[in-house]
């Protein structure tokens, strides 16, 4: 067993300098509602990002992906030979660390959930898999942005 892969994922998530962008701007523009959407890659190598509406009620302390924007991002990204490797959303106020709310509603193990904090400048982004053994359990991994 290789002990720099975690549940498919290399203990170091690499991330496109424009991806990581496209989050932070993101973040910026929505808040101070939380911002949402969709990692695109594969082996825990992310080459994009895509903005998907945030319908949550109230918007501004929670989000959840709009289904018809994570299906429509699905088969794109199927088309061009992409996996959904993950998502991400902004906490405005608060750490780039998963919410006890985070864990209650995270749903895809093994996948990767980006959280970026507006809370200090330059924003914090964190960067964590969800553990497909115990529900709501994430583990920080290390992100590196590459050109």
């Amino acid at each position: 067993m290789n002990p720099d892969v975690v549940s498919g994922f290399s203990r170091t998530v690499t991330i496109a300098r424009a991806a990581l962008e496209t989050v932070i701007a993101h973040a910026r523009e929505t808040a101070p509602a939380e911002c949402c959407g969709l990692l695109l890659g594969c082996d825990g190598t992310v080459v994009e990002a895509l903005r998907t509406r945030n319908v949550a009620a109230d918007p501004l302390s929670r989000f959840v992906i709009d289904p018809k924007d994570h299906i429509d991002h699905r088969r794109d990204a199927r088309r061009r030979g992409l996996d959904v490797t993950g998502f991400y959303h902004s906490h405005p106020r608060t750490a780039a660390t998963p919410s006890a709310t985070d864990g209650e509603e995270a749903s895809y193990p093994d996948h990767l959930y980006m959280i970026v904090s507006l809370a200090q400048e330059p924003p914090d982004v964190g960067v964590f898999r969800l553990d497909g053994v115990d529900a709501g359990n994430f583990h920080r991994l290390p992100l590196v942005t590459v050109p």
